[in-house]
């Protein structure tokens, strides 16, 4: 079963950027979430999250 969290690694290899930089969306992402009432973890953000904003798509593309 996949990790339904993905982590800085995935999203700098995913989006080609630099982990800093991952670290730095993840952030940006898990405010977005706890502005909307979530409880989120510092270093990883929901999987469908993170493709439902940078890609506008709900589910991940295989």
């Amino acid at each position: 079963m996949e990790n339904k969290f993905i982590r800085a690694d995935d999203v700098a290899q995913e989006l080609s950027v630099s982990k800093p930089y991952a670290y730095k969306l993840i952030r940006k992402l898990n405010e977005e979430l706890k502005a909307q009432g979530f409880i989120t973890i510092a270093g990883r953000v929901h999987r469908q999250y993170f493709y439902e904003r940078l890609y506008g798509a709900g589910k991940e593309s295989k």
